[in-house]
């Protein structure tokens, strides 16, 4: 009977362990990667509190502009999607 519960069974002790340490090692590679996003997120939130931070993020992200101001925005060749029906 021990012989049949320790390496037989579909519940075997030997298999059971195996995959429950390879859940473990998934569950610590997630935490490791949640962690990183944490700490990019944070550091994101550190450079918005001044003004600064928050220009440059508005200039970037939603193309702003100030007050008389002109903006030009080069495409390169390369970074342009070409027409297939040309």
């Amino acid at each position: 009977f021990v012989i049949w519960i320790l390496f037989l069974d579909a519940n075997a002790w030997l298999t059971s362990h195996r995959e429950l340490d390879q859940q473990i090692v998934e569950k610590e590679q997630n935490v490791d990667f949640y962690k990183r996003g944490i700490q990019k997120d944070q550091n994101r939130i550190k450079a918005l509190k001044d003004s600064a931070g928050i220009e440059k993020f508005a200039r970037e992200r939603y193309l702003m502009k100030r007050e008389n101001e002109e903006v030009f925005i080069i495409q390169h060749a390369d970074s342009l999607k070409k027409d297939t029906n040309e």
